[in-house]
């Protein structure tokens, strides 16, 4: 894949920091732009309460209302994807996003952040949502933010160095 030639674009969602920490990384390394996708009423990042409240939102189906989406994945050739896991798989305000929005014949690369719990269902969720599509790479992160950033960051390149050449 000719890395230069593609547009891409870095769609994800972060409520603690460490997903955004993440899609930055892959926006400064691959030249991408970024969609932060934004909950109207979101959770609050604090507290033993946002586990329950967003796990039990993944497991219900939720799709909270996103504040306005101002790019279209259909302008884009490489589209990365990233979200925390909350109770096993993708968040929310994903799922909002993927039901809102068509998204068909893109090279997609997949990522994730967690506390330690791995990524669950998430992949696979993400794989049967966006059947119609390439997954050309997945990688996770435990608490980036927390952990030695240098690593992430270290891990990161790897990664994109070896999808972008798919």
């Amino acid at each position: 894949m000719e890395d230069k030639e593609l547009k891409k674009l870095v769609i994800f969602y972060s409520l603690e920091g460490n997903t955004k920490f993440i899609a930055e990384g892959i926006k400064d390394m691959t030249g991408a732009e970024s969609l932060e996708l934004k909950v109207e009423k979101d959770i609050s990042p604090k507290g033993f309460m946002r586990y329950v409240w967003g796990g039990s939102q993944v497991i219900m189906g939720k799709k909270p209302e996103l504040v306005s989406i101002d790019k279209n994945p259909e302008d884009y050739d490489v589209l990365f994807i990233g979200t925390p896991i909350w109770a096993g798989g993708y968040v929310p305000a994903i799922n909002t996003f993927l039901h809102r929005v068509q998204i068909k014949g893109k090279k997609i690369g997949l990522f994730c952040c967690h506390a330690g719990g791995g990524s669950g269902k998430a992949f696979s969720m993400f794989k049967e949502k966006l059947k119609e599509n390439t997954i050309i790479g997945e990688i996770e992160f435990k608490d980036p933010l927390k952990n030695d950033k240098t690593v992430a960051e270290k891990q990161l390149k790897e990664w994109i160095d070896s999808i972008m050449k798919v």
